[in-house]
């Protein structure tokens, strides 16, 4: 995931958002949005809390499941393990997801817990896509992005009642990420996650979880992002300050997702109990 590979992602991401705005105007799209059913607030446990996610593919890993994945089911079984979010990938050209997706995912889950648009935003109207699918939060890919376009999504996805969890790769990100959750966790909910993929070989770098912790910003739940694939991984990472680990192949390509989701809850929380947690 080179920065080449994010621009890239943020051109194609912007071709969609104006075929979108000329298939829906953005004031029709607001006035969905008026019509459209709050959803749920992000209620964390206080200890340790999954985001649980839906990917049919990585751009790393290949193919995770079918596109004829029963979207539905297994946001279920996510939520019945007990996580206090999914997260949707909606991107359709690497991780063959959709705004369907999203829609169904946000259907299925029925109010339980909120669902995540994961894509490469760079335009308020996308936010509002979100809501009007039933989102509750998305993702904004701090690397990718200049800080006004940053501040017009968090501004857009504070006012639209959204979670967001700003996503960091490195040192230079999570300043930006201590700027902004000053400027604007007083109007929002925000969370901070970092993602420890390397950026040109897609591979998970050993450590960078641990190595970053301590430039996280305080005052916000911290999210461990890729490279979390067993209750082990929890009970390493619950110590260094993390609240959340969003999961997702890991999941995809387990054979029970559900008590995957499960053992890695109890394994951080019980991490988080200790007295050296």
């Amino acid at each position: 995931m080179s920065a080449d590979f994010l621009a890239a992602m943020a051109a194609s991401s912007h071709v969609r958002m104006i075929e979108a705005r000329t298939r829906l105007p953005e004031s029709e799209l607001r006035a969905r949005v008026a019509d459209t059913a709050a959803a749920p607030r992000l209620v964390l446990s206080g200890r340790f809390d999954l985001i649980a996610e839906v990917k049919l593919r990585s751009p790393a890993a290949g193919a995770l499941k079918a596109p004829d994945e029963d979207i539905g089911a297994r946001v279920r079984a996510y939520a019945e393990a007990g996580s206090a979010a999914i997260s949707v990938l909606t991107e359709p050209s690497r991780f063959d997801g959709s705004m369907a997706h999203l829609a169904c995912a946000a259907e299925a889950l029925r109010g339980s817990v909120p669902a995540m648009r994961k894509d490469f935003l760079v335009d308020p109207y996308q936010v509002l896509e979100a809501r009007v699918a039933g989102a509750g939060g998305v993702l904004i890919i701090l690397r990718m992005l200049e800080r006004p376009a940053l501040r017009a999504l968090i501004e857009s996805s504070a006012q639209l009642g959204l979670f967001a969890l700003l996503e960091a790769f490195d040192e230079q990100d999570l300043q930006l990420a201590q700027e902004l959750v000053r400027e604007y966790r007083p109007h929002g909910q925000l969370l901070v996650g970092i993602n420890c993929r390397d950026l040109v070989t897609l591979k998970v770098v050993p450590g960078r979880l641990e190595l970053l912790a301590a430039l996280l910003p305080s005052g916000v739940p911290h999210v461990a992002e890729s490279g979390v694939a067993s209750a082990a991984d929890a009970t390493r990472l619950v110590p260094c300050g993390y609240d959340m680990a969003l999961i997702g192949s890991a999941l995809m390509q387990a054979r029970d997702p559900l008590e995957l989701a499960r053992a890695m809850l109890r394994a951080g929380r019980a991490a988080a109990m200790s007295p050296c947690g």
